[in-house]
């Protein structure tokens, strides 16, 4: 409900200092691996059902930094690496996204998916931005997700927790339908709403554009950039053929059901609808307590 610049800044910042204390104050505890599993998975359900686009990039904010909690949790170096290596990508491709749906909000004044759709007719490099940063947090290989995502799903494979690594690939699999196929495909592709405007101001388009820059040089290089800022040494090399065919899979056949789903009209974000989660209550209840 904040303003798009706000969005961006308590959506991107903010969040990382929980997880900065947890790393600092509680890694190796297993009850973190849970609940981290919890906060990737349940987002899901609600973001596929949301109308509000900028209220399904809160949703996929829970589901990637409960992937941080659960590296955190394992407590190894290779673990925390990637939970490390995944807040700092993960302020970066999720400003980009909060602000390119801060531009459309900005440009339109809607920001609805029902309402939305055929603006890359008008808004042709904010349409691009928004796709780069869905690749990012969509972890595509060559794009900055795939390199620290990969890093804690590696970490639960070696620390021999299984089903924690199944679940984290279910959550993988529903974060790319909800924030990489859905945020750009309802604002940009979908149906054409018949909105006509122009690009956001030069300023928004540099700084949406500094950040996917950052996206694709940090997936490309990760050895000269991210990695070589992280606290523990480490030998992952995210770019081996098993972790990059198993990634390409799981996008490959997400991104058919996405489609399978939406040609049989059973793909549910356009309905006109707003969702009741715990935060409508709070956002009633404490005008009238605080």
């Amino acid at each position: 409900e904040a303003t798009p610049t706000g969005t961006v800044f308590l959506a991107s910042f903010t969040t990382k200092v929980a997880v900065y204390a947890f790393a600092r104050g509680y890694p190796g505890e297993e009850i973190l691996i849970w609940i981290g599993v919890s906060m990737a998975c349940f987002p899901i359900f609600f973001a596929v059902i949301e109308n509000d686009l900028r209220r399904v990039l809160a949703y996929s904010l829970i589901n990637q930094i409960g992937f941080m909690i659960v590296g955190i949790g394992i407590g190894t170096a290779l673990a925390l690496n990637g939970a490390v290596a995944h807040a700092f990508n993960d302020v970066i491709f999720k400003g980009l996204l909060m602000m390119s749906m801060g531009a459309v909000l900005h440009m339109t004044g809607k920001i609805n998916g029902s309402e939305l759709g055929g603006l890359y007719k008008s808004m042709p490099k904010t349409t691009i931005l928004c796709i780069v940063g869905a690749a990012s947090i969509s972890a595509f290989p060559l794009f900055s997700g795939f390199v620290s995502k990969s890093m804690i799903m590696a970490a639960a494979v070696a620390e021999g927790y299984d089903v924690v690594w199944l679940l984290l690939l279910f959550a993988a699999a529903g974060v790319f339908h909800h924030a990489g196929v859905k945020i750009p495909y309802f604002a940009f592709f979908a149906h054409d709403s018949g909105i006509r405007t122009t690009e956001p101001p030069k300023n928004m388009l540099i700084a949406m554009t500094i950040a996917a820059v950052a996206c694709v040089v940090i997936g490309t290089f990760p050895a000269q950039t991210v990695y070589a800022l992280l606290p523990w040494e480490h030998n992952y090399n995210p770019y081996d053929m098993t972790h990059v065919l198993t990634q390409l899979q799981l996008l490959f056949f997400s991104a058919l059901a996405f489609v399978w789903l939406n040609l049989k009209n059973m793909y549910p974000p356009e309905l006109p609808s707003t969702n009741l989660d715990v935060d409508w209550f709070y956002r009633k209840l404490a005008p009238n307590v605080v």
